[in-house]
Parts: C-alpha cells; sequence; structure tokens
C-alpha cells in the first residue's frame, strides 16, 4: 500500500490540471448524481458499473492511481464500501474525499442490524433523502472548484426539483398498491428506506450488507410466512446472486404455494451505461413501476418519464 501511494502521489503532483474538474466516485449512483451537478465543469469516473456489488469491492492498482489523480473523489460512507474505507482514509490526506451519504442527519437513518453504532447505508433508496447527497456533492464541488460554484448551486438546484416529482411519482405508484400485499421480499436488506418511505413491509434474506450468510432457518422461515400470508412475487437483484431468491421458490413450491419473480431491482448498482435505467433517476423509477406492477398495483409500462426499457 505504501509502495502504491508514493506513485500515485508522484502521478498527481505530475498531473497537468486540465480546465474541468477531475471526479472520482465509487458507486454509479454518486457518479450519476456528480454528472448532474457538475455539468460540463467536470469529469467524472466511476469505480463500480453495473452489477458490482459494494459491500465486498476492494480498490484495484488502476482505482488507487484514479483516484489519487483526482481533484475530488466522492463516495457513499455509512460502511457501504467496507473494504475500501482504510484506503479512503489515508487518501483523505492528500485529496479531498467526501462521503456524500454522511449528509443525512442522523435522525433520518435507519440503524443497522449488526452493528449498534453504524447505519444502514441505503439512503439512495428513498429519493428524498439523496437530496441530502446531492447537496453534500455540490459542497464537496464548490470546495473544490468555488470559481464554479454558483453553477454547481443552479444545477443542484435543478436536479433536487427533479428528485422531489421522482418521489411523488414513485408514492402515487405504490399507493395503488393493496395494503395486503405491501411486501417486498428481496436477496439482501438494501429497501429499508424505501420501505419507510412508502409504507412497505421489507424482509431481505441477507442482512443489509451482502458479506451476511443467508442461513436455512432464515430461508426455511421465510419460505412459512409466504405461504401463510400467500405472498405471489419476490424479486432479485442486479447486484446479487439470485440464488437465495431461488431456494425461496423452491421452498414454496414443496409446500404447494406458487411463488413467482416479480422482476429485476436494481438495489447496489444502476443499470447499463448510455440506459435510462444506468440514471439513478432511471434506477429508481424501475424499482417502483416494477414493485408497483408486480404487486398488485397500476403504474405506466414505460414508467415516470416514459423512458424505462420496454418490458423493463
Amino acid at each position: 500500500m505504501g509502495g502504491a501511494f508514493v506513485a500515485a502521489s508522484l502521478a498527481a503532483q505530475a498531473r497537468a490540471k486540465g480546465s474541468t474538474l477531475s471526479v472520482v466516485a465509487t458507486t454509479g449512483m454518486i457518479a450519476d448524481t456528480a454528472r448532474r451537478v457538475g455539468g460540463d465543469l467536470v469529469t467524472v469516473k466511476a469505480l463500480m458499473g453495473p452489477g458490482v456489488d459494494p459491500h465486498g469491492y476492494r480498490q484495484t492498482r488502476t482505482d488507487i492511481f484514479a483516484m489519487a489523480r483526482a481533484d475530488l473523489v466522492l463516495w457513499n460512507g455509512l460502511y457501504l464500501e467496507a473494504q475500501m474505507e482504510d484506503f479512503l482514509a489515508d487518501l483523505g490526506r492528500k485529496t479531498p474525499v467526501r462521503a456524500v451519504a454522511e449528509g443525512v442527519p442522523a435522525k433520518d437513518l435507519v440503524s443497522h442490524d449488526d452493528y449498534a453504532d453504524r447505519f444502514d447505508p441505503h439512503v439512495w433508496m428513498d429519493p428524498a433523502l439523496w437530496t441530502y447527497a446531492v447537496a453534500a456533492v455540490r459542497d464537496a464541488m464548490s470546495e473544490a472548484a468555488p470559481d464554479f460554484a454558483d453553477n454547481f448551486a443552479a444545477n443542484a438546484e435543478t436536479y433536487i426539483a427533479e428528485l422531489t416529482k421522482l418521489a411523488a411519482y414513485t408514492a402515487v405508484s405504490l399507493e395503488t398498491v393493496p395494503a395486503e400485499t405491501r411486501v417486498l421480499i428481496t436477496a439482501h436488506d438494501a429497501f429499508n428506506y424505501f420501505g419507510r418511505a412508502y409504507g412497505f413491509e421489507v424482509l431481505g434474506i441477507q442482512g443489509i450488507s451482502t458479506d451476511s450468510e443467508a442461513g436455512v432457518n432464515r430461508i426455511s422461515t421465510l419460505v412459512d410466512m409466504i405461504v401463510e400470508r400467500k405472498i405471489g412475487a419476490v424479486f432479485v437483484e442486479s447486484s446479487v446472486s439470485d440464488r437465495s431468491i431461488r431456494a425461496l421458490i423452491e421452498g414454496a413450491a414443496a409446500q404447494g404455494h406458487s411463488l413467482n419473480i416479480g422482476g429485476e431491482l436494481f438495489s447496489d448498482a444502476m443499470g447499463e451505461p448510455g440506459s435510462y435505467e444506468g440514471t439513478y433517476v432511471g434506477m429508481i423509477d424501475h424499482n417502483a413501476t416494477t414493485i408497483a406492477t408486480a404487486l398488485g398495483g397500476t403504474a405506466p409500462a414505460r414508467g415516470l418519464n416514459g423512458l424505462l426499457s420496454a418490458g423493463s
């Protein structure tokens, strides 16, 4: 690690700064937010692409150099990037580093299942809470490039208005789901903020982190509950193996209950770059629309902005 930092420090000293702010973000959600706030005044690199699980992600040599050469590094925090925390703490002594989700007031955070002194990091699942991350990105960029603070502030204001519209659409769509079917079962516990915001019972097979194991007893308990309550759909996640979800379906079938996959949700990563689902707004739009229609509610087939992929 020490050698990598020496090389990275030399590379950072040698770089010729361009006219734009160079930003590296850990997750796609943060990178997309940085692009919206920074506009054409920033260049943004995301370390983790579609299908990548941030809970177990470790920085590569390429990542190390990219972050050391950046003008600003943005990460989620709240122990999401658990394997990168020591590195980011060290990097912060040389490069501006900001944990954007830690801008959410503590009173609005959900306690962590496994650690008394930590919180659930999946704050992006509630667009209203994500506006705090937008503000954190705005402030970090303004500190790094104060001459453009007014531009960042204007872009952030526009984006927050878009997120407010997204939150309203999500609420209206999910209100159409019958009360008895407002149960969201996924591979890991990434949807607690979603459930709190929109009145859903949320059950993850694994805990908040995908590093936790789904035991036989946990699966058996969930199967019994699914059969008893006649739940008809569960959901897979784009960044988590569907093995445990398949175990639920098989267990329910063994008890004579038909359990379907209601769709694939984006939890810890967004869709493909260049697609609508590859943006934060598209990610949440997809999730809300998929959940509403799978659990007996109604929503436009192509979502809030008419941009969801056909069959999404």
